[in-house]
């Protein structure tokens, strides 16, 4: 029994900790978009205010690197813990796609615009309230295909 219960509660702890690095992804990203460095000839800023937006930014920028970095190594763990098959695969997919777009070339405002497109349907699925989980599932897997294949670059096929 208490075995039973000790990994009932790493299941809960996977669960927990892949919502709160959801969260952290929704914050960092909601801050890079809010909070652009300003032109090099503006003004208004001072060199030690433009040196600590940049930092800000970085430290953003590395919150969702380990955030991303978390969420691929540990899929297994909490992904593995829903009893079905769809729910498992479309949480190893978000990760393994939010990954890639952190690490990809792309233009921080890309990649920040793709890191919530991935997010929105995902969280929705995993946290959402069972009525919205079952009114959206249709339009947050048709969102996540779409978005999917922007990032590969293919066309979407629906």
């Amino acid at each position: 029994m208490e075995a039973r219960k000790k990994r009932l509660g790493e299941v809960h702890t996977a669960r927990d900790t892949f919502g709160a690095s959801m969260l952290r992804v929704i914050s960092a990203c909601s801050l890079l978009q809010k909070i652009e460095l300003p032109s090099a000839n503006d003004p208004d800023w001072t060199p030690v205010m433009r040196e600590r937006v940049t930092n800000e930014r970085n430290r953003w920028w590395q919150q969702l690197d380990e955030t991303t970095v978390w969420l691929l190594d540990n899929a297994a763990t909490y992904a593995g813990s829903w009893p079905n098959s769809r729910i498992i695969q479309f949480a190893i997919d978000y990760a393994g796609h939010a990954r890639a777009v952190v690490l990809s070339e792309r233009e921080e405002a890309t990649k920040v615009e793709l890191l919530l497109a991935l997010i929105v349907p995902v969280q929705r699925q995993f946290f959402g309230w069972p009525w919205s989980r079952a009114r959206h599932v249709l339009a947050d897997q048709r969102a996540f295909v779409e978005t999917v294949a922007r990032i590969s670059g293919e066309p979407t096929i629906l």
